[in-house]
């Protein structure tokens, strides 16, 4: 190996590396008998990202139109708790916020089914820590969803 291929491993990372090494990761969700892609297949980031700021701005106009009537802080800190709140009631009753449901994206357990109603809670609470959602393993899964056993899926 020269020094072009080293520095190119370093650069695209070490999964890169790992895979231009011979092993295989095989796909997102495949460790959880999930299909690859179309219907039951983990949800993308992009999809995930999207839902989330559906979800943001719908909070957020509640905030503001209902609870504050200027933007300001605590604008802000009220929208979080609306999130909260959409989060555990909209999940744990239909296992999708309006976001996720614009997205085609569901929450369910990770074994098959529904979460359970302290999961959901569980999963919103870190959703609105936000780190643990930063946090991602190798199918995509946050740290908020492995924490509460749920995976997202597209429906």
């Amino acid at each position: 190996m020269d020094n072009r291929q080293a520095l190119g491993s370093w650069l695209s990372g070490p999964r890169a590396a790992a895979e231009q090494a011979g092993v295989d990761f095989g796909y997102r969700g495949q460790q959880l008998g999930l299909p690859e892609e179309g219907p039951g297949s983990i949800a993308r980031p992009g999809r995930r990202l999207g839902a989330l700021a559906v979800d943001w701005a719908l909070c957020l106009l509640i905030a503001y139109g209902l609870i504050t009537d200027s933007y300001s802080q605590a604008t802000s800190n009220w929208a979080l708790g609306l999130l909260l709140v959409l989060s555990v009631l909209t999940v744990g009753t239909i296992g999708s916020t309006p976001g996720k449901r614009l997205f085609g994206l569901v929450v369910v357990s990770a074994n098959g089914g529904r979460l359970s109603l302290w999961r959901v809670a569980v999963r919103s609470v870190l959703v609105c820590l936000a780190v643990p959602a930063l946090i991602w393993d190798r199918d995509g899964r946050g740290l908020h969803d492995r924490l509460s056993g749920a995976v997202q899926v597209r429906i």
